[in-house]
């Protein structure tokens, strides 16, 4: 049902700026305490039949009998709302249930907080300090471990039998780690099903990238339901191709070209970063396998002098 212009200018008459309509005591907090009295009293009423009227209540085998008194957590701060009460106890809230304490949004701000590696203290005093809102340890926990529960749920699930194509690669990021910084390797395998859809096999986390922990994860993977890769997409890291076929002989490794692009133009400085690309290109994009070589053989005459590894490093992973 459509809220009329009427009713908004009634509930802005006294409106002077945001912290009238956003604050602790503001537009949106009332509404919030008088819309959830007032659904929770409709619902009374369904579970006991009858509505409330000026001469008293109509006799049936359950009554209304009084509210009590319940503080709910908001992202405006606390709100005081009152819960009615049937005699015989029936009555369970929907909009609220019995023991929820919060009013939305508290979830999705300890799980952004716990993401960005803060303590359960420091969420705590954060929650405080923003929203002036004391939200338990106990809630904290509660939250964080429904969520590490479907995390470790997702990291086991099965996987599909054959994949055409998996993006193996390691990220370098920051992670706290018992109250430090440091940088860590994800692992992370991106997979193409055969419906054409992309799926994130799964995270793994390192200090470092290497091909014994790729292992690891490739004999994972084949413990989870893969039984064969088509194709698997790789950067040039030692070892790699090797353990990827160790585990899925028929794999076709593929090194990824952004990775031997990226690799070529490490040690190059920017005056000549541009024109070393555009010539690499013309190995890449080459329509054929001969072409391809000849773009190389006119690479390595025009830059052997000042990079050398470069093409030599092309050459050595021509196959």
């Amino acid at each position: 049902m459509a809220i009329t212009k009427e009713i908004l200018d009634e509930l802005l008459k006294e409106y002077k700026g945001p912290d009238d309509f956003f604050g602790p005591d503001g537009l949106v907090k009332q509404l919030s305490k008088a819309l959830i009295e007032r659904v929770m009293q409709a619902e009374l009423t369904e579970e006991i039949g009858y509505e409330k009227n000026e001469r008293g209540e109509k006799e049936t085998s359950n009554r209304r009998n009084g509210n009590s008194a319940k503080t709910l957590r908001t992202d405006q701060g606390p709100m005081e709302i009152e819960v009615p009460r049937d005699r015989d106890g029936e009555y369970e809230p929907q909009i609220i249930p019995k023991h929820q304490r919060e009013w939305r949004g508290f979830d999705e701000k300890i799980l952004s907080m716990y993401g960005l590696g803060l303590s359960t203290k420091a969420i705590q005093e954060n929650l405080k300090d923003i929203y002036n809102v004391d939200v338990s340890p106990e809630l904290i926990s509660r939250v964080t471990d429904e969520v590490k529960g479907l995390v470790e749920e997702w990291r086991n699930r099965p996987l599909e039998s054959l994949y055409p194509v998996i993006f193996f690669d390691a990220l370098r990021v920051n992670i706290r780690d018992e109250g430090h910084i440091s940088k860590k390797s994800v692992y992370l395998a991106l997979a193409i099903r055969l419906d054409g859809q992309k799926e994130l096999l799964g995270m793994w986390i390192e200090r470092n990238e290497g091909s014994k922990f790729w292992m690891g994860i490739l004999n994972e993977m084949k413990n989870r339901g893969v039984q064969d890769v088509l194709i698997a997409a790789v950067d040039g890291l030692t070892g790699f191709p090797d353990a990827i076929n160790a585990v899925f002989p028929e794999t076709e490794v593929q090194l990824c070209m952004v990775h031997m692009v990226r690799n070529s133009v490490k040690y190059v400085p920017y005056k000549d970063r541009k024109a070393v690309t555009t010539d690499l290109k013309e190995i890449y994009l080459a329509p054929s396998a001969d072409a391809a070589s000849s773009a190389l053989e006119r690479f390595a005459e025009k830059w052997d002098r000042k990079y050398p590894a470069i093409s030599k490093s092309w050459q050595s992973r021509w196959n």
